[in-house]
């Protein structure tokens, strides 16, 4: 229980909606583990929201880019946005993802050369110019018969917060374009279902079995309500099957149908994704260091 600060509570409440005692009960079950804590609310049908926290700390630009049926995205950061809006640092950017399509990773990227400078001395060269921090954080490649880009929230032309980019079998690149918005809005974690990660699949039908057989119904009713609350967990997380943000009525693979083409792949790519912000609790520190005096 001494692990468990009100600061954590605070965090798993507007990570999932649920009360201020739920929460702190929720942590204590699963010993302070956030991820655990999550799944255990929901299992108990007590979390409002299953969303995480914004844990996001980096700042930069994604920047993508098209060529010959190849899309290129990447992620460059920085340690502030306003650097970010930086015209020399855009322009870095914008040479880098021009190299990315002789690159097939970011160490390879890093290697690439730019009007004769491989482009980590660029970096370093802004780094000293600007004085902040640069790295180049990911690169992402996706090839199709065409490929259609969408940048939200474009800080400058092929380049802001969130980049996508979606490869078609197919001559309609504005329904792929449609399909590069809905994307950027809903975050699918897949195309379908074949591909989405095993793990992910594993761990939502944990969740869902126990919130069934939290009800006390009989087995042969509880695998009915699985199979159900899986195809809507489908719907909801890939692609294809999710409902057009365009036209509701129908799902993305209808739409496609329609439209005349097949997806065949997607990258979405946003600033930040997956770092956490470094969470600094002064009293702890100021604790800590009192105890070593």
């Amino acid at each position: 229980m001494a692990g468990i600060t009100a600061a954590l509570v605070k965090e798993l409440r507007d990570m999932t909606g649920a009360g201020m005692m739920d929460a702190k009960k929720a942590l204590t079950e699963t010993n302070g583990d956030m991820d655990g804590a999550v799944d255990w609310l929901r299992t108990k049908g007590l979390s409002k929201a299953a969303k995480k926290a914004d844990r996001v700390a980096a700042e930069g630009l994604v920047s993508i880019a098209v060529k010959d049926g190849v899309g290129v995205a990447v992620e460059v950061n920085s340690e502030t946005d306003f650097v970010a809006k930086n015209a020399d640092f855009q322009a870095m950017v914008k040479d880098i993802t021009a190299a990315a399509f002789t690159a097939s990773d970011v160490e390879g990227l890093k290697a690439a050369e730019v009007n004769g400078k491989a482009v980590a001395d660029h970096i370093t060269d802004k780094i000293a110019k600007i004085g902040e921090n640069m790295s180049v954080r990911r690169l992402a490649k996706i090839e199709g018969g065409n490929v259609a880009a969408y940048v939200h929230n474009a800080a400058t032309d092929g380049m802001g917060k969130i980049g996508v980019l979606v490869a078609i079998d197919g001559d309609n690149v504005d329904f792929a374009r449609q399909v590069a918005m809905h994307i950027a809005a809903i975050n699918p974690a897949s195309l379908s279902e074949d591909d989405l990660d095993p793990a992910i699949v594993e761990k939502e039908r944990t969740v869902l079995t126990e919130q069934a057989r939290e009800s006390g119904k009989p087995e042969n009713i509880i695998e009915n309500m699985i199979k159900g609350r899986m195809k809507k967990f489908f719907s909801e997380v890939t692609l294809l099957n999710q409902s057009f943000v365009i036209d509701p009525d129908k799902t993305v693979a209808e739409a496609a149908k329609d439209a005349g083409v097949t997806i065949t792949g997607f990258i979405r790519m946003e600033v930040g994704e997956g770092v956490e912000k470094k969470s600094e609790d002064f009293a702890a520190e100021v604790a800590a260091t009192a105890k070593g005096n």
